[in-house]
């Protein structure tokens, strides 16, 4: 057997976490873990490309919302960590 070795393209690497198809397949996962949240609280997807790769999120953005996250852990459980 023999070493490979190899060397990453940084640049390359730094366009494809920034890509328009990096946005869309972290907004797919957030929506999904949104479609797993109660309808109708206040539950938002936000997404932005950041300094190094795109960034996807879902929070409360109501009162009702964050009370319901609050007391349930709606967000932990939608997204399968409880």
């Amino acid at each position: 057997m023999s070493k490979v070795k190899f060397k990453l393209n940084r640049a390359g690497v730094r366009e494809l976490m920034q890509s328009p198809e990096a946005v869309n397949v972290c907004t797919e996962y957030a929506n999904n873990i949104l479609s797993r949240c109660p309808s109708g609280l206040g539950y938002e997807v936000s997404s932005m490309v950041g300094k190094t790769r795109a960034n996807a999120s879902v929070f409360a953005a109501t009162p009702e919302a964050r009370r319901d996250n609050y007391q349930n852990n709606t967000l932990l459980k939608a997204r399968g960590g409880a």
